[in-house]
């Protein structure tokens, strides 16, 4: 109960500090919008090669970008509050490291939330076809990816200590992703040898995995190396993000 006390306040303060700022929240909120009214009309011309009935059905992966690279920036934030001694100044409370990665992890994750809802309520509007089941399913991939996105973030911000230093090593490592994993359109479009490739990008099964919950194609493998890379994916970030909290202590 301590644990999950000392993450509410920091997730509490957290928000607060996000609220201030309405900027934040209102980029927050437009950029789901942005990906589905710019991106959609882009692959209209492929829908029937597809055997889809519109655009909008390539909803789930716009949902996993979301979660990757949005998660991927939470720790500019952290830099910044580093540098202020925020950071310090929690350090030397007895409160539990995970409890300091895991409030901020929160955040991330009920701003990724609310950035979900509005995408595949917008994909409803638009046209998109899913089952809830599968909806939720696929929001709940995203969700735990984008958690370990938040995670990773923090624990390479407050290793790096610049902003200078994370942000191209955040650009190199999303590059990659966004090619790879088949989020923008699906690896068999490609050659052989490149999906071959993809096959070692995790993030390409939670794609797969989102993909197939939203047309209601509930595989058992497919399903199985989704979550488990999601799974995978979340303990190892946090994992991290709470050994560099530690290490800054000692």
């Amino acid at each position: 109960m301590t644990f999950f006390r000392e993450s509410f306040i920091i997730f509490r303060r957290q928000l607060r500090t996000n609220l201030r700022n309405p900027a934040w929240v209102l980029i927050g909120i437009m950029q789901p919008v942005l990906y589905l009214l710019l991106f959609a009309p882009l692959l209209t011309p492929l829908t029937e090669q597809f055997g889809a009935t519109n655009a909008y059905t390539f909803v789930p992966g716009l949902l996993v970008q979301l979660g990757i690279f949005g998660a991927l920036f939470a720790g500019f934030g952290l830099i910044a509050e580093w540098r202020e001694g925020v950071v310090e100044a929690e350090r030397v409370t007895p409160a539990n490291r995970t409890a300091l990665l895991f409030g901020r992890v929160l955040r991330d994750v009920l701003q990724l939330l609310v950035q979900a809802l509005i995408l595949v309520g917008l994909g409803y509007a638009m046209g998109m076809e899913a089952p809830i089941q599968g909806v939720a399913l696929g929001i709940g991939l995203t969700l735990l990816t984008g958690a370990a996105g938040a995670a990773a973030s923090n624990a390479l911000a407050l290793t790096a200590k610049s902003e200078e230093v994370m942000a191209p090593l955040t650009n190199m490592l999303m590059m990659p992703i966004m090619l790879l994993s088949g989020i923008l359109l699906p690896m068999t479009l490609g050659p052989a040898w490149l999906e071959r490739v993809s096959d070692f990008i995790p993030f390409r099964y939670i794609v797969d995995t989102a993909r197939s919950a939203f047309a209601g194609t509930f595989v058992a493998s497919t399903m199985l190396w989704g979550i488990l890379w999601a799974v995978v994916l979340f303990v190892l970030a946090v994992w991290w993000g709470t050994r560099v909290f530690r290490k800054e202590n000692a």
